[in-house]
């Protein structure tokens, strides 16, 4: 144990990255939440959180039209 430790010391500490669990499998991000649906996005979902957060979306994308 003190080996160890003095090794710790003197070496330092490597932390590498684990091995991914999906073993090489390459799939599309899936949606997770609500905020990246095209419905809720666009407000027309009938949320009014979502309707407002749509029209700040759409003032924030023409801003610089003009």
């Amino acid at each position: 144990m003190n080996e160890e430790i003095q090794k710790a010391i003197t070496e330092g500490i490597a932390f590498k990255k684990g091995k991914d669990s999906s073993s090489g499998k390459k799939e599309e991000p899936r949606v997770k939440t609500k905020a990246k649906k095209t419905t809720y996005i666009k407000g027309t979902h009938g949320s009014g959180s979502a309707k407002m957060k749509a029209e700040y979306r759409r003032k924030r994308a023409t801003r610089h039209k003009n």
